[in-house]
């Protein structure tokens, strides 16, 4: 009897011993996937059912999540995958300077210096510590996949092609599910960016805007349909978010930088709405500094302190925030692209409920029906290494914040 238990015993040790290993391979997978531009609110105007059927099984932030500042898509984009806040990752504008750089400009459409390590080094995304520790890691348009960070790259990734359909983007993250159980990532990243680029062009309250959310929503119908079809819509963890929101503006709210200082003597490095101002005499930063009619401006390092931002040396010497719903621009900026009617634009304070992010989590890790109040989007990074039961990095986020959403 003690020789048969015995038996037994080892039996079910050597079934135990096994599973592991498949396990292992089971880890759930995730996505996640940005809808730039996608206010918090834009889910309440019943244009995007999808969305809707996931917060409802999900977990949904109602009233958004707040964006870091400067409230702009490349420094917001890094922040959520790294946990960072732009003065800490480095990547402190969507327009950069870097005097160990100089006369090198880093902008959204400079390819170059996109692919180049050089200025996302200061943070460590999901995908380079996943590649890390084993894991594969496939990216389609994620700000900062492009370039060998820390000398590693996604398993996967892409350059940048507005152009490609949205259906298209979601077909190919389809096909990387069904790749091999050897081949098939544990994280992906997926990008929308038309919802931003009417917001801009037409106003978050135009008609074409709200087309856009339309589409956008049919792709992530297509996503959602692709997941069940594979038996998965169950079993992949869903993190859907956004950079920031967006506000109206209008020719009737511009403030012009050249009258509050001498416009020879300030070298603008951005405009439009948040703005970073190189001020070549005493005169003009004095002229500057200070509350002005619906824009108020500061020396880097005496900005509010909520805004966590104005120690890293990328940062220029004085920075101006508009009131929301207003521009600040020069005369000269203007009048090569002004403003003839209604249109969108983000950078504003991060507080402001117009500037908040979307936040809906679906999957096996996701308790249903949760809602979650207004939190900081540095906490999405620390959500996403515990999907994935990997340890973070040095970080801003706080854990407890998306707490409530897991089972």
């Amino acid at each position: 009897m003690i020789a048969f238990v015995r038996r037994i015993v080892l039996a079910v040790t050597a079934l135990v011993l096994l599973a592991v290993p498949a396990l292992a391979a089971e880890r759930a997978p995730v996505i996640l996937v940005s809808i730039d531009g996608f206010r918090a609110d834009y889910a309440l105007r019943g244009l995007t059912p999808t969305l809707a059927g996931l917060a409802a099984e999900g977990a949904w932030a109602p009233d958004g999540m707040a964006p870091s500042f400067p409230v702009n898509t490349f420094p917001n984009h890094y922040t959520l995958i790294t946990g960072l806040r732009p003065d800490h990752h480095g990547l402190t504008d969507n327009t950069v300077y870097d005097a160990a750089r100089p006369g090198v400009k880093f902008s959204m459409g400079a390819r170059d210096q996109v692919q180049d390590a050089f200025w996302w080094d200061g943070g460590e995304p999901v995908w380079v510590t996943a590649e890390q520790k084993g894991l594969r890691a496939f990216t389609m348009y994620w700000p900062g996949s492009e370039a060998a960070i820390h000398g590693v790259r996604p398993s996967q990734w892409f350059v940048y092609d507005e152009k490609d359909p949205a259906f298209a983007r979601v077909d190919r993250v389809l096909a990387w599910l069904d790749l091999p159980a050897d081949q098939r990532p544990n994280f992906m990243t997926l990008y929308f960016e038309e919802v931003d680029t009417q917001g801009h062009w037409t106003s978050p309250n135009g008609a074409r805007l709200n087309e856009a959310l339309g589409n956008v929503d049919a792709a992530l119908a297509r996503l959602v349909a692709g997941l069940k079809a594979r038996g998965l819509y169950d079993r992949v963890n869903l993190v859907v978010v956004a950079d920031h929101g967006m506000a109206e503006t209008s020719p009737d709210r511009v403030v012009f930088l050249d009258d509050l200082a001498p416009i020879a003597e300030v070298t603008p490095v951005t405009l439009g709405t948040v703005s970073g101002l190189i001020a070549r005499t005493p005169g003009a930063e004095a002229a500057l500094v200070g509350k002005h009619p619906h824009v108020e401006c500061w020396r880097k390092g005496e900005l509010p302190a909520r805004f966590h931002y104005g120690t890293h040396d990328r940062i220029p010497p004085i920075i101006c925030l508009p009131e929301t719903g207003w521009v600040f621009t020069s005369r000269e900026w203007y009048a090569r692209r002004p403003l003839t009617g209604p249109a969108g634009s983000h950078g504003y304070d991060p507080e402001d409920p117009a500037m908040r992010a979307l936040f809906v989590a679906h999957g096996p890790a996701f308790g249903p029906g949760v809602r979650l109040p207004v939190f900081d989007n540095v906490s999405v990074y620390p959500l996403l290494m515990k999907l994935l039961g990997l340890a973070p990095r040095p970080n801003d986020g706080d854990p407890a914040a998306t707490a409530p959403a897991l089972r």
